[in-house]
C-alpha cells in the first residue's frame, strides 16, 4: 500500500472517532500536559502550531494563555470539532511530513502523540525545524517500541497475525534528534482496565486502531475474545496496557 493510501486510512480512522474522541482521550491529555510542563513558561501572544491537534483540546489551552494558535490535523472531521469549539485562530488540513506552513513562521510547535503515525521521523523534525523562527521551540511526544506490549503478547496466543503497529526504538528516536539542540525525556506509563472491552473501546475511541500491516483490533467471535482475555497478563489493578513514551523538546538556534 502506498504512503498516500496509508495517510488516507489514518485520516479516516481518526475522522470516525472525532465525535466521541474526548470521551476516551484521558491518556492523550495526560501526555499533553506532561509535554507542556517540559516546555516551561512561555510568553503569551506567540504564533503556535498545534500539529496533530485532534479535537483542539490543547489548542484551546494555548489559546487561553493568549497565543495565536494554528490548529492542523490530517482529519477533516477532527478539525470540524475543533472549530466548533473555537479552539484556534486558524484551521488547516495537512500532513506534518509535508507541512503547509511557510518557513520561519511560528514561534512554537506543539505535537502530542502524532508523529508515531509518520513514515519518516527525520523528515518530520526537518519540517518542524523549518517552520520555526530562530529562538523557537518544538515540543513533541510519541510512542516507542515496547508500547502495547501486553496486547501483542496476548494476540500471539490467539493467532499469528499482526495486530499492532511497529513503533521506533527509543534509540532511533533519539538519533533523529541528534542534529538539533534538544532534550529528551523517557517515561513508561501503564494503564489498567477492569474489562478487556473497555481497553479496546478506548483504543478505537481515539482513532488509534489503524494498522499499516495486519488485522487490527477486530475480533471475529466471542471465542476469540475470551481466548485473548485469558491470555492477557494479570495484575491486581486490572488488565495492564503499557506505553513507552518519548518526549522531545527541540530548540531552534
Amino acid at each position: 500500500m502506498s504512503i498516500n493510501n496509508h495517510k488516507q486510512g489514518i485520516a479516516r480512522s481518526f475522522s470516525r472517532a472525532a465525535q466521541h474522541y474526548d470521551r476516551y482521550a484521558a491518556f492523550q491529555r495526560y501526555c499533553g500536559e506532561r509535554l507542556r510542563s517540559l516546555i516551561g513558561p512561555r510568553r503569551s501572544s506567540q504564533l503556535l502550531l498545534d500539529a496533530g491537534c485532534g479535537t483542539g483540546w490543547f489548542s484551546r489551552c494555548w489559546q487561553r494563555e493568549g497565543n495565536y494558535v494554528i490548529a492542523l490535523d490530517i482529519s477533516a472531521a477532527m478539525l470540524v470539532i475543533a472549530q466548533q469549539q473555537h479552539s484556534a485562530a486558524a484551521y488547516i488540513i495537512g500532513d506534518i511530513e509535508q507541512l503547509p506552513i511557510a518557513t520561519s513562521t511560528v514561534e512554537c510547535v506543539f505535537s502530542n502523540l502524532a508523529i508515531q503515525w509518520c513514515e519518516d521521523l527525520p523528515q518530520v523534525l526537518n519540517q518542524f525545524h523549518r517552520v520555526l523562527r530562530p529562538g523557537g521551540i518544538l515540543a513533541v511526544s510519541t510512542l516507542a517500541y515496547g508500547s502495547l506490549h501486553e496486547l501483542e503478547l496476548a494476540w500471539r496466543q490467539v493467532d499469528n497475525n499482526i495486530h499492532i503497529n511497529r513503533f521506533l526504538p527509543q534509540t532511533d528516536i533519539a538519533a533523529a534528534f541528534q542534529a538539533y539542540n534538544h532534550k529528551i525525556v523517557i517515561e513508561q506509563k501503564t494503564l489498567y482496565y477492569s474489562k478487556l472491552i473497555d481497553l479496546f473501546n478506548e483504543i478505537k475511541g481515539v482513532g488509534a486502531s489503524y494498522l499499516y500491516i495486519g488485522h487490527g483490533l477486530g475480533l471475529t467471535s466471542r471465542t476469540r475474545f475470551r481466548a485473548l482475555e485469558e491470555a492477557w497478563p494479570r495484575h491486581a489493578l486490572g488488565l495492564p496496557l503499557s506505553y513507552q513514551l518519548v518526549y522531545g523538546v527541540l530548540y531552534r538556534d
